[in-house]
């Protein structure tokens, strides 16, 4: 069973994520100006690992 602590403490690192991404420059650029980017839930997991990448590449 899944504690309500632990889906808040996910929803909370999520959502501050999110809504750095969503403000950003950054944003737009890993979306490649896509509206759904990260907001799709069918396409989250794809989305956030090719954010990682992207950001790994520009390290």
């Amino acid at each position: 069973m899944i504690t309500k602590d632990s889906i808040e403490t996910a929803y909370s690192f999520l959502h501050q994520k999110r809504q750095v991404y969503i403000h950003s420059q950054l944003y737009e650029v890993l979306s490649d100006h896509r509206s759904d980017f990260l907001r799709d839930h069918k396409r989250f997991e794809k989305d956030i690992t090719e954010a990682v990448k992207q950001l790994e590449s520009m390290l």
